[in-house]
């Protein structure tokens, strides 16, 4: 039960992170490498923050810093003409040199600092500090999906997921392609910082290379969802991302816990659970290709 409610806390405060990298890699169809720098980019702002006494000011900064960092790439990408992958690479490369300027130092330690969640431990100072962690996260993660499963139903939404599906068709109606992307970028990294900076709240510490990797978290929980929900509708393809990085993360923490690796090896296990998941896909095509025709053979 322990592992199931550690790896509960840390699957919802990664599932924003799952969100933002659906939203590129799903809907825009753009693969953004800005990830691995906004999320530290959010950690460090609101740790800092948080130290100086305003963690709730610390994740509202987070939120906006993050869209700030999106934005950029999209600059680059719509404005500069320069390749996705690229312009992701670039922002999360100046980003490094931003996150060491505003730590001040390569970590932040938060012991003894505010958090967001205490507020709600004053009222209840009886209630287990790590349920009240779950629960606050949990109450932000279901909010954030409701708020992004209505916006793509807006007509501006409409356009964002239009601009994934065929740019082309949609620059042709007069849609501004542009602001489309960039406003996606922003509110992907946007969600992405955010989870920055509650892991950091939660977690009581900041560090310049938390990032390193996150790409990699964030592909893995939306793959493992749809998976285990298939791609059938935007609001469930949502879903299943917050539900994949749950699972992603209790997969992790079962391996971890009856020692099948160490936890030096928890990169190789995202990559075999990412490239097993990646596989199930093409497995199961293969399998319904052999079952049609077997069936053809019999009723020849």
């Amino acid at each position: 039960m322990e592992i199931a409610a550690n790896a509960l806390l840390l699957g919802l405060q990664y599932a924003l992170l799952a969100l933002g990298v659906y939203i590129t890699f799903r809907i825009l169809n753009i693969p953004d490498l800005t990830v691995d720098g906004s999320f530290t980019f959010g950690a460090a702002v609101s740790a800092v923050l948080s130290v100086a006494g305003h963690p709730f000011l610390g994740l509202a900064a987070a939120i906006l810093c993050g869209a700030a960092a999106g934005a950029v790439t999209g600059f680059l990408q719509t404005k500069a003409g320069i390749h996705p992958i690229l312009a992701g690479i670039l922002t999360m490369s100046g980003l490094y040199t931003v996150n060491i300027t505003v730590m001040q130092a390569p970590n932040v330690s938060l012991i003894g600092k505010p958090r967001f969640y205490e507020a709600l431990y004053a009222l209840l100072p009886n209630t287990d500090k790590d349920v009240l962690k779950t629960v606050c996260v949990a109450v932000i993660c279901a909010g954030l999906t409701v708020a992004l499963i209505l916006f793509f139903k807006t007509v501006f939404g409409l356009c964002i997921r239009a601009t994934g599906n065929n740019e082309d068709m949609v620059r042709a109606s007069s849609i501004n392609t542009d602001a489309a992307k960039m406003t996606a970028l922003s509110i992907a990294n946007a969600l992405v910082a955010l989870s920055g900076g509650l892991i950091a709240q939660t977690g009581g510490f900041a560090d310049v290379n938390a990032g390193s990797g996150m790409i990699v978290v964030g592909l893995a929980s939306v793959i493992i969802g749809e998976v285990i929900f298939g791609k059938r509708s935007l609001t469930l393809g949502l879903i299943s991302a917050v539900v994949g990085s749950v699972v992603y993360r209790l997969i992790i923490a079962l391996a971890l816990e009856n020692e099948l690796f160490s936890a030096d090896a928890l990169k190789l296990i995202s990559a075999v659970i990412i490239g097993i998941t990646l596989c199930i896909p093409a497995v199961r095509k293969r399998i319904a290709e052999r079952r049609i025709r077997r069936g053809a053979q019999k009723n020849a």
